[in-house]
């Protein structure tokens, strides 16, 4: 039996024996005694370790896919076959391994006209094709917010997004009579680039060392670093120097719901927050918020006494409050006084703009007394919300 499958039922089943725990415990008053509390606490932490065991194996099974797929067509000029892709520039076998030996400095006159496709003007050079991908897949690994906003590319100078901000309504008339005018009202919202960087120190001995894969290595880390960082921004960034995150006050998601309390949610506060959204949102709408806070959720009952938390019991399906998906990120502030802990609509209204390809480079002089090697990642990214209304967060109590 599938590994993933035989953990999704095992945490089914847990959380029916906590829900089962905590509802026979409960007293007249609706409390659990501090002994009981504690009982179901462990209980909790094994359902959560749970789901991060199936997260693991899941991304895993990914990229096993993802690296299986062929990276070149190992047979070229096929004969009598038409149509044969032929990859050239930075998309080539030979520029990647002109990249990986100059990076290893084991370039030559060979290599270095190689590279020549790829340099830039401060002596960087642009990410091979492959390698980028596998970048790109990391980032996705840590950062959930580039699985769900919407991501383009752009060249050069500011991108200009013209959006909506309201529209113009039909009048009922007399015969005859004048018909009002009313038009749409358009506003632009422009999104530039930022510059995000990291450095990495490798010693001399491992860069020797053909066992080493470096490649991979600097692939999880650089993304592990970098999606950290833009993660962080795209909540909470303020729009100086970063992106403008969606609990930015300005340039972020509506306040949809106020707690009554600075501490404790309620459940209707989570529906209040749900029914926020205007319902065209709905269908592609996803929960955002920090695992602490899904702690406190997963004690909630709706008037029917159902927990609105549900656990996935399906491969590729994640765990729902009223039907629509949860994730979380350790980017979003806990429960307390003013913070917002829950954001929840239809990410695809964040944008990302990511400016051209992410470049290296490599530093021999810099860390060459501690005999090591320094390598330079750096990336320009920005992110904005393009219709405010698209995401309603849910803010504690002052």
């Amino acid at each position: 039996m599938n590994k993933i499958f035989e953990l999704r039922e095992k945490r089914a089943k847990a959380w029916e024996a906590a829900k089962a725990f905590l509802d026979s415990k409960r007293g007249t008053d609706g409390l659990v005694s501090a002994e009981d509390t504690a009982v179901y606490d462990k209980m909790e932490a094994d359902i959560v370790c749970l789901g991060k065991e199936i997260d693991r194996l899941e991304r895993q099974q990914s990229l096993d896919l993802e690296l299986m797929k062929p990276v070149n067509t190992p047979i070229r000029n096929q004969p009598n076959v038409t149509g044969t892709e032929v990859k050239t520039g930075r998309a080539s076998d030979e520029y990647r391994q002109a990249f990986w030996k100059a990076m290893r400095n084991k370039s030559h006159f060979d290599v270095q006209n190689a590279l020549q496709i790829g340099t830039d003007s401060e002596g960087g050079y642009l990410v091979p094709d492959e390698f980028e991908r596998i970048l790109i897949q990391a980032l996705e690994e840590q950062n959930i917010f580039r699985q769900l906003a919407n991501i383009i590319t752009t060249s050069s100078g500011d991108r200009k997004i013209p959006v909506v901000a309201s529209h113009g309504t039909a009048s009922w008339v007399d015969e005859e009579g004048l018909i009002p005018d009313t038009d749409d009202v358009f506003t632009q919202v422009t999104i530039g680039a930022y510059k995000l960087a990291t450095m990495i120190k490798v010693s001399e001995e491992l860069l020797n060392d053909s066992v080493f894969n470096l490649e991979s290595y600097i692939a999880k880390e650089f993304g592990r670093r970098i999606g950290t960082a833009e993660e962080a921004a795209f909540f909470t960034g303020n729009g100086t120097g970063k992106p403008t995150g969606i609990f930015n006050a300005t340039g972020g998601a509506q306040v949809g719901v106020t707690s009554a309390s600075a501490t404790v949610l309620t459940v209707d506060e989570v529906i209040d927050l749900y029914h926020a959204l205007k319902g065209p949102y709905r269908k592609n709408a996803v929960f955002v918020t920090n695992d602490a806070t899904v702690k406190a959720i997963r004690k909630l009952k709706d008037g029917a006494g159902q927990y609105l938390w549900q656990p996935s019991t399906k491969e590729g399906e994640p765990d729902s409050i009223l039907g629509r998906p949860i994730k979380t990120s350790i980017h979003v502030p806990t429960i307390a006084a003013s913070a917002k802990v829950i954001a929840f609509g239809d990410f695809s209204y964040y944008w990302i703009a990511d400016r051209q390809g992410r470049t290296f480079q490599r530093l021999n002089e810099l860390y060459a007394a501690n005999g090591q090697v320094g390598f330079r990642a750096t990336q320009r990214v920005d992110g904005k919300m393009v219709l405010a209304e698209a995401i309603q967060v849910l803010q504690m109590k002052a």
